[in-house]
């Protein structure tokens, strides 16, 4: 690890208090000057680091950089195997991880940004993610799966985005089937699950699970606004925040990746379903249906029954929950 990574990794186990640079030098086994140069490359990618005569270093409180130091200091059990690719902007960080994925990129490579220039969501949409007020990372999984269980793998990744917004921003997070994230009935985060096929086995070669998280995100463009949000109303105070909520997806998703099969976290998505119950429009190519939401089954599909009495368990596609006059005389 290059020596201002590992100076780094330090100061955010101790972030707001000083370290001293003789101590810094003796733990790494480094020259004072060696320190001082790590630190002044710090400085000059941005990071927040004051210089105290006798007294040290301090990574200031509100230094609110990504990296791959401040996200692992929050990483628990088998979620500190995850492999952390930190860039402050990328196009996409779903396309970046296909094509390390189709080089051999190991399970667990996740790929973070703070803007993608490029960003993309279900049905071919792009999504919106500006720089520094949202989250945006892509995980690579080899799950042993066929294709029609693939579905589990969004399944488990919108509960562990909820539960980590529950987590890190003390506010109740609700899962729209199959890939979305609402707070107080806008959506704070889309999650965009994309594999690879082996032919021969008939089995998932790898997969990657884009997931961006509005943190603070305030301009949405004039088309999404009515229903896109954040999980704050305001830049949070804490400037770790990015680093927490990353670092506790990771934390839940690693619970369940190797037991996808086992589907012990249905039951938590099936709770935090919002559709359930509910009139819903159906997007069926070029046609809209209307139809009710019925439950989720096994096999996380959702079971919607049409005006014609017809039930149908849905794999993928469009819903959409249903207005009624009264609501839409209301707007």
């Amino acid at each position: 690890m290059e020596l201002k990574h590992q100076v780094l990794s330090i100061l955010e186990e101790n972030r707001g208090k000083a370290v001293n640079g003789s101590k810094l030098a003796a733990e790494l086994f480094v020259t004072r000057s060696a320190i001082w140069k790590a630190i002044k490359a710090l400085q000059k990618d941005g990071h927040r680091i004051e210089a105290v005569t006798n007294r040290g270093y301090t990574l200031l409180p509100q230094n609110d950089i990504v990296t791959a130091e401040s996200i692992a200091l929050h990483l628990r059990a088998a979620a500190c195997e995850f492999i952390l690719d930190v860039r402050q902007s990328v196009t996409s960080t779903n396309s970046i991880a296909k094509e390390l994925a189709a080089q051999g990129a190991k399970e667990g490579t996740v790929i973070i940004a703070r803007e993608q220039t490029q960003g993309r969501g279900r049905m071919g949409r792009s999504f919106y993610s500006p720089n520094s007020s949202g989250i945006y990372f892509t995980v690579i999984l080899r799950p042993k799966l066929n294709l029609e269980d693939s579905l589990m793998i969004t399944t488990a990744a919108a509960v562990a985005v909820a539960k980590a917004i529950e987590t890190v921003a003390q506010v109740k997070a609700e899962i729209k089937w199959v890939n979305d994230i609402f707070v107080a009935g806008k959506k704070v985060c889309g999650i965009l699950t994309e594999a690879s096929i082996n032919f021969e086995s008939g089995g998932l070669e790898y997969a990657v699970v884009g997931i961006g998280i509005n943190i603070a995100t305030q301009d949405f463009p004039e088309d999404i606004s009515q229903v896109a949000g954040s999980i704050f109303g305001q830049k949070p105070e804490d400037a770790r925040t990015s680093s927490l909520l990353v670092a506790e997806v990771l934390n839940n998703l690693s619970e369940c990746m190797h037991s996808l099969t086992e589907k012990k976290y249905l039951e938590e998505y099936r709770k935090r379903s919002f559709l359930i119950g509910k009139d819903i429009l159906v997007l069926k190519g070029s046609q809209t249906l209307a139809a009710k939401a019925i439950y989720l089954d096994d096999k996380a599909r959702l079971v919607v029954q049409y005006e014609d009495h017809s039930i149908e368990p849905l794999s993928s596609g469009e819903v959409s929950v249903r207005m009624t006059n009264r609501e839409k005389a209301s707007e």
